[in-house]
């Protein structure tokens, strides 16, 4: 039996040849690597996304956190609502870095701010969080004189800690649409009858299906869009303190 080898055309060489890939091999690789890679990519682009996430919970918590140790230092009160002295300034010693003041996700849109005096840099800075207004409960609580004079920022109070009857369950930070420079989410933006900031400047979707939140007991945690508002029959609004508020506000009783 005879063994064949095929050599090069210059069979003076003596060495074998190897054929090359044919048009229509290269294109079947190539289409195969194409349909590798259209599989893969999604699932790189959701592993990218879930760590942005839990980075931006991160941020949420040591936030509550800050807020928290804040209240101790200062009776009781959370940061006192100011025209000039925001919460980001305020609780600057607090979590030290402008840094988790933006979420990965959102860092890409450019976040605003209001800005203000220029010495407060944390003010200053590119945020994508918003710290709850409370004006639900100082709205019930207060005289309409009072509750203007909250809303203005000349008010010499915050709210108590202990006023929170549901910590685990209420918001205290959550995330604002890029575009907006809003410090505070109020339920009662201009006026009772007008619509609240829960529907005109939060970004429920910040994380494709939902957002992250931070709440009053230190927490934080991903909701799904427009559950923070009750949107679901028998939930409550969380962003609300009062328990008329909580109910008064959901989307779920709203018809």
């Amino acid at each position: 039996m005879k063994f064949w080898k095929r050599f090069d055309v210059n069979e003076g060489n003596g060495g074998p040849r190897r054929d090359a890939f044919t048009l229509i091999e290269l294109l079947v690789v190539i289409a195969i690597i194409a349909i590798l890679a259209s599989m893969l990519l999604p699932s790189l682009a959701k592993a990218k996304e879930a760590g942005r996430r839990m980075s931006c919970v991160n941020n949420e918590k040591q936030l509550s956190i800050s807020a928290t140790l804040y209240a101790q230092d200062f009776g009781d009160q959370y940061p006192l609502r100011s025209g000039t002295l925001r919460w980001p300034q305020a609780m600057l010693s607090y979590f030290r870095n402008t840094n988790i003041l933006v979420c990965p996700t959102d860092k890409i849109h450019n976040p605003q701010t209001e800005g203000g005096v220029v010495a407060n840099v944390a003010d200053c800075a590119g945020r994508t969080y918003m710290i709850n207004g409370f004006n639900d409960y100082f709205h019930d609580n207060f005289d309409s004189g009072t509750f203007d004079a909250y809303m203005g920022g000349t008010l010499n109070q915050g709210l108590r800690q202990t006023k929170i009857l549901f910590p685990s369950d209420t918001i205290i930070f959550g995330e604002k649409k890029a575009v907006s420079p809003q410090y505070y989410m109020d339920l009662l933006e201009a006026g009772q009858d007008s619509l609240g900031n829960d529907y005109t400047e939060l970004n429920q979707t910040m994380h494709l299906e939902g957002s992250d939140y931070a709440f009053a007991d230190g927490s934080a945690r991903f909701l799904k869009a427009y559950i923070d508002m009750g949107s679901l029959p028998g939930h409550y609004n969380l962003w609300a303190v009062t328990t008329e508020g909580r109910t008064n506000y959901a989307l779920g009783s709203a018809e």
